[in-house]
């Protein structure tokens, strides 16, 4: 019986929560954002010639894939930072869902023109 209660008292010891560090959240969309406008700056200087060769295609298909991922995280970490205003703002689950779709579309939204600002300079 021993062995069963020690076992019991490891496992929850090994489950206990951890709570990520209170800057991770920033971090992760700062290298987000970043990827984001390395992604852009590669896709910028790409040439329509370079379309004729495939051997070309990798470094442009690669920067296309990062930087939409990149974006895709970036949309939904700041969309994440909301989401205990927008449940406390509804009044079921159906307006909640309503409510993250918009967020969802002004955060891409934002994203896209902080990129073009960012080409403009």
């Amino acid at each position: 019986m021993s062995d069963l209660s020690e076992f019991e008292s490891r496992l929850r010891q090994a489950l206990v929560p951890l709570e990520p560090p209170a800057d991770l959240e920033g971090r992760l969309e700062d290298r987000l954002a970043s990827l984001v406008e390395l992604a852009a700056d590669e896709l910028e200087g790409w040439e329509l010639s370079a379309m004729g060769d495939p051997r070309r295609w990798a470094p442009t298909i690669t920067a296309a894939a990062v930087g939409g991922s990149a974006a895709v995280g970036l949309v939904l970490v700041r969309t994440q930072r909301r989401r205990h205003r927008r449940r406390a703002a509804s009044g079921n689950l159906v307006e909640l869902a309503g409510n993250t779709v918009a967020d969802l579309g002004r955060e891409a939204v934002r994203l896209v023109d902080e990129a073009r600002r960012l080409r403009r300079r």
